[in-house]
């Protein structure tokens, strides 16, 4: 065979590698995010995620610290996430930008997923995780669940009386138009004062506007120390 077609034929078996390796599942996910850390843990199969972040398994930042405790925490930092031979690295779109980047640098796969600012955003992100775990028929079995509970949820709102919530955490913290918060209160069929208000975004709520209002319902962060 001539050296050509030799070359040719190299070239043709290493990319047909590469692309098989690209096409595979992860066996070795690393997560680095809170919001990573909980939709992997609900869709990753048994052993592919092998560490998730610190604060997973933090009963006062995460929804699922119980179910964290079963995987190696991790800080976030470059090195113990590079001697954790992670095929795929899970970050969100705020992780530290000089870890994405060093993480990149010496080779390894980095998916970062944006915050969810809707419903409809976290179901985007459920089919994300998914896809990128090469666990698209679980993740299809998720959003049907997510779907058929959210469709319940906004049925019931439509037959019960409208009534009005407000969001307030310390320091008249609150949440208005264009956050996950106000449209899972407007899902659940409460009027979100703070967007009533003008609030677009997180900022925050006197307490004089808030007595004002009156709302029916008052949503408060629990008290924690510091």
């Amino acid at each position: 065979m001539r050296p050509s077609r030799l070359i040719a034929l190299g070239l043709a078996l290493a990319l047909a590698g590469a692309m098989a390796r690209a096409d595979a599942a992860p066996s070795r996910v690393v997560s680095i995010n809170l919001c990573t850390d909980q939709l992997a843990m609900m869709l990753a199969a048994p052993g592919q995620l092998v560490s998730v972040s610190d604060l997973a398994a933090d009963p006062e930042s995460s929804a699922m610290a119980r179910e964290a405790r079963a995987y190696p925490v991790n800080h976030g930092r470059a090195e113990e996430v590079y001697l954790l031979r992670p095929d795929l690295v899970l970050a969100g779109a705020y992780s530290d930008p000089a870890t994405v980047a060093m993480l990149r640098r010496i080779g390894l796969r980095v998916e970062q997923f944006d915050t969810a600012r809707s419903l409809e955003d976290t179901r985007a992100r459920i089919a994300q995780m998914a896809r990128v775990l090469g666990r698209e028929a679980a993740g299809a079995a998720l959003v049907a669940r997510f779907d058929a509970r959210r469709a319940a949820l906004e049925a019931r709102a439509r037959h019960e009386a409208s009534h009005s919530a407000a969001l307030y955490h310390p320091n008249g913290y609150s949440l208005g138009a264009g956050t996950l918060s106000d449209d899972i209160l407007r899902a659940a069929g409460f009027g979100n004062v703070a967007r009533a208000l003008g609030l677009r975004g997180g900022g925050t709520l006197p307490l004089e506007q808030l007595v004002m209002a009156a709302p029916d319902l008052l949503i408060r962060a629990a008290p924690l120390p510091g």
